[in-house]
C-alpha cells in the first residue's frame, strides 16, 4: 500500500529546482496530487470539495514554495496547506464527514465477497465515525495520505514514536471492536 520511495531520492534536487522552474513543480504535482486528493477527500466525502481543496492546496503551494525553509520537510509542508484547506471546505459544509471504504477500495466480482466486504465497510464505518476527530485525523494522514510516521509527526508538531504509538493501539482498538461485533 506504501510506497515508502515516492518521491524520495530525486525529491530534495526536485523540491530545490521546483523554486524556479515550473515544469520542476508539476513534477511533484505529479508525485503528490493522488495522495493530497485521497487525504481531502477523506476528510470531506465530497468528490467536488476534494477536488477544490486539492486544488487550492497546490496554488498555495505553488505560490509559496520559496518560503519553505527545509526542503526533505515538504511533504509536511504540503499537508499541512491541505489539511487547512479542507478543514475551509468542511467548515464550509458544517457536517462531521465520516472515513468510509476509500479505506477499503478493491475491485470485486464475486457477490459473497462483495457482501462480506461491504459489511466489513459498513461495520469499519460506523466504529470509525464514533472516533474522535484527532484519532480521524490519524487514520487519514497515515492511510488516505500515506504519509510516514516522521511525516506525520513533523506535521503534527508531534513525537514520532508517540505518532506511531498512537496509530497502532488505534488500529489494535479498532480490530478488537471488529471481532467484538463479528461474534
Amino acid at each position: 500500500m506504501f510506497n515508502k520511495n515516492l518521491g524520495r531520492g530525486i525529491e530534495p534536487g526536485l523540491i530545490h529546482l521546483a523554486k524556479y522552474d515550473s515544469k520542476a513543480f508539476g513534477e511533484l504535482y505529479r508525485l503528490y496530487v493522488e495522495r493530497v486528493f485521497k487525504y481531502c477527500y477523506g476528510k470531506l466525502e465530497n468528490v467536488a470539495q476534494a477536488e477544490d481543496a486539492t486544488a487550492q492546496t497546490f496554488l498555495v503551494a505553488f505560490e509559496t514554495i520559496d518560503r519553505l525553509r527545509d526542503e526533505k520537510y515538504f511533504s509536511s509542508w504540503l499537508f499541512s496547506i491541505a489539511r487547512n484547506k479542507a478543514m475551509d471546505a468542511f467548515r464550509k459544509q458544517r457536517k462531521l464527514v465520516p472515513l468510509n471504504e476509500s479505506l477499503l477500495s478493491q475491485e470485486e466480482t464475486d457477490p459473497i465477497n462483495i457482501i462480506t466486504q461491504s459489511t466489513q465497510i459498513d461495520e469499519l464505518s460506523t466504529i470509525i465515525a464514533k472516533l474522535p476527530e484527532k484519532e480521524k485525523e490519524l487514520l487519514r494522514l497515515r492511510f488516505l495520505a500515506e504519509l510516514s510516521y516522521v511525516e506525520i509527526a513533523r506535521l503534527l508538531h508531534r513525537n514520532e514514536q508517540g505518532v506511531k504509538k498512537s496509530v497502532y493501539r488505534l488500529l489494535h482498538r479498532i480490530h478488537g471492536i471488529l471481532e467484538v461485533s463479528d461474534d
